[in-house]
């Protein structure tokens, strides 16, 4: 049987969810630019962008979900929804970021565009942690801190 502390225990604190998410969303970045970087060399690079962030959105909730905030299960499509809009945002960040790339630099090379994607990605992704801890997996931990207070008779 599961005890009050082994529950409360289970939800992360913040540094070991950001730790987490580092890890989660930091694998899932990683593999999506290299994504990004071999479809846009078919299709454009917004599309291309767009197809990889919603793919590696759905992941990465999941991962979130089960791993970095401690939810014990599949995320919820609200999580799901939820994330997605502070995904819109980040996805927003990385356009902007690469259209000024391509503005500032006439033909910027694969490893420029790599390091320019990546950066912008990052502080989206510091962005997206707070919205998602305190936000989209808050009420995760409310309702876990809720079982694991001792009840006094």
């Amino acid at each position: 049987m599961e005890t009050a502390q082994s529950r409360q225990q289970a939800v992360p604190g913040a540094v070991t969810a950001f730790a987490r998410f580092v890890l989660c969303g930091g694998g899932v970045g990683v593999a999506s630019s290299l994504a990004v970087a071999v479809l846009a060399s078919r299709i454009p690079w917004v599309l291309a962008n767009a197809l990889i962030t919603v793919v590696s959105t759905v992941l990465a909730t999941e991962l979130h979900a089960r791993f970095t905030f401690g939810a014990s299960g599949r995320a919820t499509w609200r999580q799901h929804v939820q994330s997605a809009g502070s995904a819109a945002a980040a996805y927003a960040v990385t356009c902007v970021a690469m259209l000024a790339l391509h503005q500032l630099v006439a033909a910027p090379g694969a490893l420029l565009e790599q390091v320019v994607y990546l950066s912008a990605s990052a502080l989206a992704g510091v962005a997206r942690f707070a919205v998602l801890h305190l936000v989209v997996f808050a009420r995760n931990r409310s309702r876990a801190g809720a079982t694991a207070r001792p009840v006094h008779a």
